[in-house]
């Protein structure tokens, strides 16, 4: 066979497979450089999936969530969510790549008429990646401010602060300060109805006043912030160098972002468990209150946060999962990963609201009045909290360093899974040094992009983004698409031969449920929720809530728009490109391309190929120049 072309006749199934062996020995040449890179030690893969999966939203999203949806009672829904939806399009994900060697686009050969699925996974991540670094720009902010006797955000005594600051909030002042219930301001702005605001926390305005110096609207954004602005860029340099030379040194960095973090929080939490207050903190978060469970908001923001938490419908876990081996046990260590991911939500949660106890009862307020979600949580309420503390910048430092980690290794992971989906496409940027040359530029652009959200008016550029672009409903729909595409087109039996190909076993019945009907049904359900009970969008701060203009919310759900259209739009031009019947246009678009050691036994023996008597071998590298058809 070696040195010619050979083309096997049709089928019974109805496909043509043409077999390209190049060179001696039947295997396609090698291009210097083009080789695909593989993980170095199980151990890096483990670390680089828990570092992106466990973010920001374990930290901020989940303790909030869990307090505000009944406590302890939130964990049911949540858990019933995680079995049913979200461990099982993560585990899919992660097969996913390990089984086609491919970054987020690629892998859908599998079943080219959903690759449109991969393009679509490919713009949320990169939408996800210009608006998740001015988190780590924020705390990085906070972090070199720490480097003083004093935290700024801890007296009244700055050029930022206003005549309603106050640390002194036992002793409301009733006095002649502006009544600012029920005031409107500018047409969109409007005050907060809950209390008069007659005294500011300082940590607030240096928040509010200092870092982000706010403008009135997202229609004034004023000028950049030169502060911010050198921050994002050293944060742009940090993850360069991070993703620059791929796996082989995303690997060895994780090693220190995602296992530091957990040192972090358990001092934080020790030191949170020994402060005034810490239990009725850690009561309020853990108190199940059963009626909950009656409201339906509780299971949509159930499923939403474990769709969010988990990182799938982004494309990264099957970058990740791409750089295993083909025998690798991705099986094990998935269980291994979302364990250590909700473990971290539920740990988080104890080291926050230890704190938050320890606020409330320093400042004589009920907790649910110092809780909050997001940004509030990081930049105000837990600020306030160490400025309480002896040490204060030191428990300052301490803890921002912590929240740059957090996010750091879910910032270069998803530049990481961005820049596998691109450079599988375009084989050529693995020669040489186009592939470093491609992610500095890609960081550049990222980052001139991101200077939007460092401007007076970039913390509402900052929600468009983070409300719409990597929104539940981007998630929930290709979560569904995916395991449509996988039970459904390609089929769940044979998905599951193919995991017992590469990981010698079958893993349990359970899955095949999930990706055949359960989670396709709570991505629905979910869907259907959130539209009955959408509202406009808006962003509530300390002295006001700001309403978003239509326009605004526009450009926005044109975010969620594109990334959903390019999975119909790919598809029907598949079909379009195919020739023949329609029956034989859509039996070409569904049939996966796969090589020689992805075909199961009897797909060789029905091919008269020779079956490799050895499973364990490595397979090759993947080619574009050896492929072979499948039928369904």
């Amino acid at each position: 066979m070696a040195g010619k072309e050979e083309s096997y006749a049709r089928h019974p199934e109805g496909v043509d497979m043409t077999v390209g062996n190049a060179a001696s020995g039947g295997t396609p040449e090698k291009q210097e450089g083009s080789e695909r890179p593989t993980w170095g030690h199980k151990v890096d893969f483990i670390l680089s999936c828990v570092g992106f999966a466990v973010g920001l939203g374990n930290v901020w999203r989940f303790p909030y969530l869990c307090y505000r949806n009944g406590g302890g009672a939130f964990l049911i829904p949540y858990f019933i969510c995680l079995v049913a939806g979200g461990v099982p399009v993560f585990f899919l994900e992660i097969f996913l790549g390990q089984f086609m060697s491919q970054g987020g686009i690629g892998c859908w050969k599998i079943c080219p008429i959903f690759q449109g699925i991969g393009f679509a996974t490919t713009v949320i991540c990169f939408l996800l990646n210009i608006y998740y670094i001015i988190i780590l720009n924020w705390a990085a902010y906070f972090f070199g401010r720490s480097f003083t006797s004093v935290l700024p955000w801890s007296h009244c005594d700055n050029p930022w602060n206003t005549e309603y600051c106050t640390t002194n909030f036992t002793k409301p002042d009733t006095g002649s300060a502006a009544n600012m219930t029920n005031m409107t301001l500018d047409g969109n702005m409007t005050a907060s109805n809950t209390t008069n605001i007659t005294q500011i926390s300082p940590v607030v305005e240096f928040w509010e006043n200092k870092v982000l110096n706010m403008s009135e609207g997202v229609e004034d954004l004023g000028e950049v912030q030169w502060e911010l602005a050198v921050c994002l860029l050293c944060v742009w340099i940090v993850v360069y160098f991070c993703v620059f030379k791929g796996v082989k040194s995303t690997g060895k960095v994780v090693y220190f972002t995602a296992t530091f973090p957990y040192v972090m929080l358990t001092v934080l939490l020790i030191r949170g468990v020994t402060l005034e207050g810490a239990a009725d903190g850690l009561f309020f978060y853990l108190n199940p209150d059963w009626e909950k469970l009656k409201d339906h908001k509780v299971w949509i923001d159930a499923g939403t946060q474990i769709f969010f938490s988990y990182a799938i419908g982004l494309g990264c876990m099957t970058a990740l999962g791409s750089y295993n081996k083909f025998h690798n046990d991705s099986y094990k260590q998935s269980i291994l990963i979302a364990t250590v991911n909700s473990f971290t939500s539920l740990y988080s949660g104890l080291v926050v609201f230890s704190v938050l106890g320890f606020m409330a009862k320093e400042q004589g307020l009920h907790i649910k009045d110092v809780a909050a979600s997001g940004p509030g949580l990081v930049f105000i309420a837990y600020p306030r909290a160490l400025s309480l503390m002896p040490l204060a910048p030191l428990w300052s430092c301490l803890f921002f360093f912590m929240i740059i980690l957090v996010g750091l290794d879910s910032q270069f992971v998803g530049v990481e899974g961005f820049v596998t989906a691109v450079v599988d496409m375009i084989p050529y940027l693995r020669r040489g040094y186009n592939r470093e040359l491609f992610i500095a530029g890609l960081c550049i652009f990222n980052f001139l992009l991101g200077l939007t959200m460092v401007t007076n008016g970039g913390i509402y550029v900052f929600q468009i983004f983070d409300y719409y672009s990597a929104s539940g409903i981007s998630l929930l729909f290709m979560s569904f698409f995916e395991c449509v595409a996988i039970a459904w087109i390609f089929g769940v039996n044979r998905f599951y031969d193919s995991i017992e190909l590469m990981i010698g076993y079958k893993p349990l019945p359970w899955f095949k449920i999930c990706w055949t009907v359960l989670t396709p049904l709570i991505a629905v359900g979910i869907f259907l929720f959130m539209c009955v009970t959408w509202s406009p969008m808006e962003f509530k701060h300390f002295t006001a809530t700001y309403y978003f203009p239509t326009w605004a919310e526009s450009i926005g759900w044109c975010m969620v728009v594109v990334a959903i259209l390019c999975v119909p739009v790919t598809a029907v031009v598949k079909i379009c490109q195919a020739k023949g019947t329609f029956r034989e246009r859509w039996q070409e678009v569904t049939t996966p391309q796969l090589q020689y050691h992805q075909l199961r036994p009897k797909d060789k023996l029905a091919r008269g190929l020779s079956i490799d008597s050895d499973p364990s071998t490595p397979p090759p590298p993947y080619s574009d120049v050896q492929q072979y058809d499948t039928a369904l």
